[in-house]
């Protein structure tokens, strides 16, 4: 007899940075003064408290967030001696002719066993197609050679980029970070759910319920502004190709790791006991590769 899968939560997409190690040039903005300090593993199980559907945190996947592939390289070796810690979405450079053996050595290093997916900032490149420059999709295909997936991360206004991307590459698991980062201040959504629609019809693609209400108000947003967006992942994507992320520490911006795990647990109301097992954990065990909970 199968016994039903463990009650576990993952935080699929989170952040970590010693600033006395690696510097973060993008926290000089003086908006994210509030998290411009050094954030940890252990900050992170102090700050995520609140349950999701009764589940507790019980792994999660780090996130780079400089294009450096030392700071690959330093998350690779934190997550080797963190348990928390179960796999890594690194970077490193797609446009280089040398990037397999960037790879190799990432994956020869320590901790490289836990490099599960590759990402870069395309949300900061002005080129309206930079995920298609020949440079770019062949340093895709090495990713995909070398066995591991891609976490897009574009603006809404970005996503065709994304959908050329599923066209040409079906064979590279690919995973939307922030849901495509919808307007969801302006409420201007209605293109922004077309993409989508657009994109979920591509069945290698999955997408992370992640870094919604730093895109709302930060300081006004309710559950009720998030709804339509939620709404709409779910009727594209469905639930087994959606997966929870916080985006700790910068959700701090706008409520931090429990309010958006609240926000969850509200959302997930009239989901089946199967729909939540996937959203909170099932779908990002199998995208990530992650072990079984025990």
């Amino acid at each position: 007899m199968t016994s039903a899968p463990a009650p576990v939560l993952i935080d699929a997409h989170h952040h970590l940075w010693d600033l006395d190690r690696r510097p973060q040039p993008w926290l000089d903005d003086p908006d994210l003064a509030s998290i411009n300090r050094t954030f940890t593993p252990g900050d992170l199980r102090t700050t995520a408290t609140q349950p999701i559907a009764g589940r507790r945190l019980h792994s999660t996947v780090a996130v780079q967030c400089v294009p450096d592939v030392p700071e690959t390289a330093d998350l690779l070796a934190l997550a080797e001696q963190e348990p928390l810690i179960e796999a890594v979405v690194g970077w490193a450079d797609l446009t280089s002719p040398a990037i397999g053996e960037a790879l190799d050595r990432l994956l020869a290093g320590p901790g490289g066993a836990h490099l599960r997916s590759l990402r870069h900032l395309v949300q900061g490149e002005s080129n309206p197609r930079w995920l298609q420059r020949p440079d770019v999709e062949r340093g895709l295909a090495t990713v995909r050679d070398h066995g591991l997936s891609y976490d897009v991360l574009v603006h809404s206004h970005q996503l065709g980029q994304a959908i050329r991307l599923a066209e040409r590459f079906p064979d590279l698991p690919q995973v939307l970070d922030h849901a495509g980062k919808p307007p969801i201040a302006r409420g201007e959504l209605t293109n922004w759910r077309h993409q989508m629609h657009r994109l979920a019809g591509h069945p290698q693609v999955v997408c992370k319920l992640s870094g919604l209400i730093t895109e709302a108000d930060h300081a006004t947003w309710t559950t009720d502004d998030l709804r339509p967006v939620w709404d709409t992942l779910l009727t594209a994507f469905g639930p087994d190709r959606l997966m929870f992320g916080s985006d700790w520490p910068v959700a701090n911006l706008a409520g931090g790791w429990n309010r958006w795990a609240a926000t969850v647990d509200e959302l997930l109301t009239d989901c089946a006991e199967n729909e939540i097992h996937a959203l909170l954990a099932g779908t990002a065990t199998a995208f990530y590769r992650l072990p079984a909970p025990s």
